[in-house]
């Protein structure tokens, strides 16, 4: 099973925009595609770094991690 907990997240707007709130899902998707496409491959256990990457890009966005 997976080891990644549920993260608390509240929405980010993003300058320039119509203030419409980043949804979690839409956040950081190149380190989400990298980190997802090696889980698969290869298991959690071999992609922390890819998962500790995907949490820096979305805490750098302000969701709460």
């Amino acid at each position: 099973m997976s080891t990644i907990s549920a993260a608390s997240v509240e929405p980010v707007a993003i300058e320039g925009t119509e203030k419409k709130p980043l949804k979690p899902c839409c956040a950081c998707p190149e380190t989400k595609k990298v980190r997802d496409a090696c889980i698969i491959e290869k298991g959690e256990e071999c992609c922390t770094d890819l998962i500790e990457a995907h949490k820096d890009c979305m805490r750098a966005l302000g969701f709460k991690i």
